[in-house]
């Protein structure tokens, strides 16, 4: 389980400031890279309103058991009140690309 991987997505509304985000994450272990997204277009309800506007979006690699850190983390340092954070199963992929993915995060 601690070496099951993972793709956490992230959104934000600046692809800079998520940038600098996904390299906080990468600096401290909690997730192996981040591939980002900029712009991509968001349509939802907040507040009783509908919103339609440009975000960036990251989608980072790493253990399934360093998601409440990772969601912890961006909760601290996020500046939206309710930041998106999910995670989505890695059915498969290149076993030596998952081991370099558990290689490069830390122990949960």
């Amino acid at each position: 389980m601690d070496e099951e991987c993972c793709e956490v997505v992230v959104t934000a509304a600046d692809g800079d400031w998520l940038a600098g985000l996904t390299r906080t994450l990468v600096a401290e272990r909690l997730a192996a890279c981040g591939h980002l997204l900029d712009p991509v277009r968001s349509v939802y309800r907040w507040q009783g309103a509908i919103e339609d506007e440009p975000e960036a979006r990251v989608a980072l690699h790493t253990r399934l058991a360093l998601v409440p850190a990772i969601t912890a983390r961006v909760e601290e340092l996020h500046p939206y009140d309710v930041p998106c954070v999910i995670a989505l199963p890695v059915v498969g992929g290149n076993p030596a690309y998952l081991a370099w993915v558990a290689a490069e995060t830390r122990d949960p």
